[in-house]
């Protein structure tokens, strides 16, 4: 059993972008079992390709890492990435938190933390892509007053 107290949240930016490796893989796994018609491009996604994108939006804009800490179990357990462009568009650009961490709060922690900042930093708009087949973040993401604006259909290679 999980005790929230044990808990902890930190934030800062890039430079923490190596301390969700682990947990971005577990979000990649998600999407790659979630988006049959997408494998090919989750299954040559890589951490190290995402944090070149990441690192290219904090250079030319603002980047936010959130963490969650298990502190009794001496790991982390969730995060959120979250930016800003140069237009004033803030963007939650990955939100993750382990399996057994779910229904206890993080995600909310973690998201409003990204909100606030951008907030502070007067983001304009706010925006989150949610992957094929992961939909059900949909009624996570309403919480806080998003809702589908557009949908984006992308052609599946050799058809």
């Amino acid at each position: 059993m999980v005790d929230v107290a044990n808990i902890k949240y930190v934030s800062g930016d890039e430079t923490l972008l190596d301390s969700i490796n682990r947990l971005w893989a577990g979000l990649n796994q998600q999407h790659l079992d979630s988006s049959p018609d997408f494998k090919p491009y989750y299954q040559a996604l890589t951490f190290e390709k995402r944090k070149v994108v990441l690192l290219q939006k904090a250079r030319t804009g603002a980047l936010r890492v959130e963490l969650a800490k298990d502190e009794k179990a001496g790991q982390y357990v969730g995060y959120c990435v979250s930016s800003i462009d140069a237009n004033k568009v803030g963007g939650i650009e990955s939100l993750f938190v382990e399996e057994s961490y779910r229904g206890l709060g993080i995600g909310d922690a973690l998201i409003k933390s990204a909100l606030i900042w951008m907030d502070e930093k007067a983001a304009e708009t706010k925006m989150v892509s949610v992957a094929a087949g992961n939909e059900e973040a949909f009624r996570f993401y309403a919480r806080y007053g998003f809702r589908p604006r557009r949908t984006v259909l992308e052609q599946i290679k050799n058809h």
